[in-house]
C-alpha cells in the first residue's frame, strides 16, 4: 500500500496541474462524503442516545454521588488539540509541557488529553480501517514527503465544518461530548456538577464549543472555555458557557478566519449566541504575545520569544493569569 501511494505522488510530481486537477476533485469527493462516518457512528451507537436500545457505553450518564464534596480534586482541564493531529495521544512536547505545568500549578484539577476531537466516536486516524494506511503515511513521511501531511488537516478540517454545521452538529458534537464524559469519567468517577474547562486550540475550540451544550445537560456542570488562536463560529456553546476566553497571538492571522467566515460572528448579528456572550461580558479577549498561530513560535512552541521565555511558557502564563482558578480551589 504505501509503495503504491509513493508511485502516485512521483507521477503526480510530472505536472502541477495533474496535480491542482486531481487534489481539487478529491477535496469536492472528500467534503461531501465528509458527513458519512458521523452518520455511521449515529446509526451503530448513537440511536442509543434515544433509548431505542441499550448499551453501557452511551447510556444516559449519572453522575457518581458518593465523590465526595471536599475532595482536592474537584475540576477537570479537557484539552482539545488542533487540526494537524493524527490520534489524541499525540500531544507535542510543548503540549505536554503545557498540560503538566497547569496542572501543577492547580493541583485540584486533572487533565483529560485523551479526546480526540475529530472523531464522533473518538477514534485516532489510524483505526479508521479503510484509509488508516494513507493517515499512517501522511503522519510518518519524511523529507520532501512530509507536505503529504497535509491531508491530515484538511480531513479534519472537514470535521470542524461538520462540529460548526446545523445540519450534522448535533450528531457530531454529541459525539465528541460522550467521549469527553468517557475520559473524565475514566480519570476520576466524575461528581454532582463538575466544574470543566475546556482548553482548545484551532479547530479544537469549535468541537469544544460544541460539545458543551451536551456536557451542560448530561452534568449540569459549570463550563468553562479558554481558545489559543480558535477558529470557530459564533452559535454553539455559548448559552451554557459560564465564560469564554479567547487568547491570540499577536502574529497569529489564522485566528481571525471564524470572525470573517462565520456570519454569526459578525458585529451586526447582535442576536447571536455569540455577541448575546459578548454583551453580557460572558466573552472576553487577549492576546497572548508574540505567538504564531503553530509551529516553534506557536502557543506551544519550545522556542525562545522576545519576552527571554519560550513561546509555551508565554501561553501558560497567559492562562494562569484568567480570572478562573480561584473559583476552582
Amino acid at each position: 500500500m504505501l509503495q503504491l501511494l509513493v508511485k502516485i505522488i512521483l507521477w503526480l510530481r510530472g505536472g502541477s496541474l495533474k496535480l491542482l486537477t486531481i487534489a481539487v476533485l478529491i477535496l469536492l469527493v472528500w467534503g461531501t462524503l465528509s458527513p458519512v462516518g458521523t452518520l455511521i457512528w449515529w446509526a451503530d451507537e448513537g440511536v442509543q442516545l434515544l433509548g431505542l436500545k441499550t448499551n453501557p457505553k452511551i447510556a444516559t450518564f449519572r453522575p457518581n454521588t458518593s465523590v465526595s464534596k471536599s475532595s482536592q480534586l474537584n475540576c477537570y482541564i479537557v484539552f482539545l488539540p488542533g487540526v494537524g493531529d493524527f490520534s489524541a495521544n499525540q500531544l507535542t512536547s510543548g503540549e505536554e509541557l503545557f498540560l503538566d505545568s497547569l496542572i501543577a500549578a492547580h493541583p485540584n484539577c486533572i487533565a483529560v488529553s485523551d479526546v480526540f476531537p475529530y472523531s464522533a466516536a473518538n477514534e485516532s486516524l489510524g483505526g479508521q480501517r479503510v484509509l488508516a494506511p494513507l493517515w499512517k503515511f501522511a503522519d510518518r513521511a519524511q523529507g520532501w514527503l512530509s507536505v503529504s501531511n497535509v491531508v491530515i488537516k484538511i480531513r479534519n478540517l472537514w470535521r470542524f465544518a461538520i462540529s460548526a454545521d446545523p445540519r450534522y452538529a448535533p450528531i457530531y458534537n454529541q459525539g465528541i461530548a460522550t467521549a469527553i464524559i468517557e475520559r473524565m469519567n475514566a480519570q476520576q468517577a466524575i461528581p454532582e456538577k463538575p466544574q470543566i474547562i475546556l482548553l482548545g486550540t484551532s479547530g479544537g475550540v469549535q468541537v469544544a464549543l460544541g460539545a458543551a451544550d451536551y456536557l451542560k445537560r448530561s452534568l449540569k456542570a459549570d463550563i468553562v472555555i479558554v481558545s489559543l488562536g480558535g477558529v470557530f463560529a459564533g452559535t454553539n456553546g455559548f448559552k451554557v458557557s459560564d465564560r469564554v476566553y479567547h487568547l491570540h497571538g499577536d502574529r497569529d492571522w489564522v485566528e481571525n478566519i471564524g470572525a470573517i467566515v462565520f456570519p454569526s460572528r459578525w458585529r451586526w448579528t447582535v442576536g447571536s449566541p455569540f455577541n448575546q456572550a459578548r454583551l453580557q461580558n460572558r466573552y472576553a479577549v487577549a492576546s497572548s504575545g508574540a505567538h504564531a498561530h503553530d509551529g516553534a513560535e506557536g502557543y506551544f512552541g519550545e522556542n525562545l520569544s522576545n519576552k527571554g521565555v519560550t513561546y509555551v511558557d508565554l501561553t501558560l502564563q497567559a492562562v494562569n493569569q484568567l480570572p478562573i482558578w480561584s473559583a476552582k480551589k
